[in-house]
Parts: structure tokens; C-alpha cells; sequence
């Protein structure tokens, strides 16, 4: 085994620590400071000259400063002779905004691949990109996992005797159908038009879903608007219950409050992204012993992808 390192930033340091306990090793130290003007400060209270550095940082909100972070450890790393920089981000900030939806718009997941490769990372670990292609916006090696394993478990457990999955969109139905394959369930489509971000109005159900147990599948919930509302047509299109495995917890604005009102019954996310708070509708799965399994595999140089065949 190669010598490494495993450094977090502020954003989520409890998954970094489950994640460093599954591998049985240690958290490594960094300090933190802030000038009065919130200029963030950092310095790695340790050595790292020649070793391999995995730095655990999601850019969940406060993205911006989570992003900074990230690239100012990055630097700190890079200037402390690094021997390489792995940056483990389970959830991508910005990568909703992959390509020119309008004109005179930023390809801002592209603007943060470009800083992340000129602050000095050698590669990217990170959980259900928002869409693929994103990892063509690096030069570096991008390992993009696959939350569908850890739902599917989960799903599995529960012994459904009448389920099918459901696309929140159009856009989703390669996901969801890689759902409903490792499950042998069958697919519907929620058919939806969006006027502008984080507002969505449920148009139509393609397929059956009276009687069914329906499984709606998505990478990101953010406002629970989209949520909510598939939840809403498809009871009134005969489901028996309605749940949701999205990857990304997101959970902004009149979400949570959503949520405990709305037509879902339960929502199961992962903890990427710390929860806000806690309610009885949600069921939060762990990617810690994932993200633990494929960064010993980093480091014993050993292949990721067979970790999903």
C-alpha cells in the first residue's frame, strides 16, 4: 500500500470521519482560520511531502465557500510537495448547470472542473453527477459512482410485491431504467414541463402505476417541488405509495416543509450532503463504506470499476 493521507474540509466532516473509520485510519489535521473579512485561511498541520492526499469535500451549500476551500487546501497540498491530490467530492456542486440552457450563460460545471485542474488536483472521485458528460470536462481521471447500488440494496430489503420505478422526467430515464434493471421492476415516465429553475409543473404519467408501488428516482432534490408534485399525479393516477431515492439531498427553500405536507410518502437520500434537520419522512443511507472501499482501491492501485461488476 501506497503512503497516503486523508484530509477534510469543513462542508461534511462526519462523513469524512465514518469514511476514515471504515477504513481503520486516521483523520488527518488541518487548521482553519478566518480574517475579518472572511477570508478563509488554511494550513495542513502536517507533513505530506511524497505522500498520495485524498481531501473528503462536498460543495454542498455554502457552495462558494466550500468550493474555495477545497481549492485553497488543494493548493496548500500541492505546495507542500504532494505526492498526488484526490479530491473526494460526493456531491459536485454546479453540476446543474452543465451547458448553455440560454443565451449569454456560464457552463459553470466547467468553470469549476477548469479550477479544481488549475489548483493542482490529480484526480476526482464524486457520486451521480448530474449528467455524464461533465466528466469530459476534466483532463484528470474522474471516478463517477453509482448510488444506484446503495438504494437498490435498500430497496431490495424492503420486499415490495407490486413496485415499479419511475423517471421524474425525461432527462432521468437512463438512470432509472439502470434502477429497474438491477431490480427486474418495470419503468414509468413522470412528463413534465419547466418554466424556469427550482419551478416545475407535472404534466402526465406515461405508463400504469394503479396499484403499484412506485420508486421515483433522481440524482438531486433540491426545492422538492418536482418531488412533491410527481408524488401528487401518480396517487391520483391509482399508486398505492409513493417514495424516492435521490442521491443528493439538496433540501433548500420550503423543502422540508414539502415534504411533511406533500403526496411522498418517504424520501431516501444519502448522506452526501449533511440533512438541516431530521423528519419522519426521510431515510438518510450511508455512502461512507463505498467512498472507503473505492479510495483503498486508489490506493492499492486496484481497479474501481470492478467494484460495480
Amino acid at each position: 500500500m501506497h503512503n497516503f493521507k486523508v484530509f477534510s474540509g469543513s462542508a461534511h466532516p462526519q462523513l469524512a470521519a465514518e469514511i476514515c473509520a471504515n477504513m481503520d485510519y486516521p483523520l488527518g489535521q488541518v487548521t482553519r482560520s478566518r480574517f475579518s473579512d472572511g477570508e478563509i485561511g488554511i494550513q495542513i498541520s502536517e507533513s505530506v511531502r511524497g505522500q498520495d492526499v485524498f481531501i473528503i469535500q462536498p460543495t454542498c451549500p455554502p457552495a462558494n465557500d466550500n468550493l474555495m476551500e477545497t481549492l485553497l487546501m488543494v493548493d496548500a497540498l500541492k505546495r507542500s510537495s504532494a505526492n498526488s491530490i484526490i479530491a473526494v467530492m460526493p456531491y459536485f456542486g454546479y453540476s446543474r448547470q452543465d451547458r448553455k440552457a440560454a443565451p449569454r450563460v456560464p457552463i459553470t460545471a466547467k468553470l469549476v472542473a477548469n479550477m479544481l485542474e488549475a489548483a493542482g488536483i490529480d484526480r476526482l472521485v464524486t457520486l451521480d453527477l448530474h449528467a455524464g458528460q461533465i466528466q469530459g470536462f476534466f483532463d484528470v481521471p474522474v471516478d463517477n459512482l453509482y448510488g444506484e447500488i446503495i438504494f437498490t440494496e435498500h430497496i431490495a430489503s424492503r420486499n415490495l410485491q407490486n413496485a415499479i420505478i419511475a423517471s421524474p422526467d425525461a432527462g432521468g430515464v437512463v438512470r432509472a431504467r439502470a434502477f429497474a434493471k438491477r431490480l427486474d421492476l418495470d419503468v414509468v415516465i413522470v412528463d413534465k414541463r419547466r418554466e424556469r429553475a427550482n419551478v416545475s409543473e407535472v404534466m402526465n404519467i406515461i405508463g400504469d402505476v394503479n396499484g403499484k408501488d412506485v420508486i421515483i428516482i433522481d440524482d438531486i432534490v433540491d426545492t422538492a417541488g418536482t418531488l412533491v408534485g410527481a408524488a401528487r399525479v401518480l396517487k391520483e393516477k391509482g399508486a398505492s405509495s409513493v417514495m424516492a431515492c435521490c442521491s443528493h439531498a439538496v433540501l433548500s427553500g420550503p423543502a422540508y416543509e414539502r415534504i411533511e405536507a406533500g403526496s411522498l410518502d418517504e424520501l431516501i437520500v444519502t448522506n452526501t450532503i449533511p440533512l438541516k434537520r431530521q423528519i419522519a419522512k426521510i431515510t438518510q443511507l450511508s455512502v461512507a463504506p463505498l467512498f472507503a472501499e473505492v479510495m483503498r482501491r486508489i490506493v492499492n492501485d486496484e481497479s474501481v470499476n470492478g467494484l460495480f461488476e
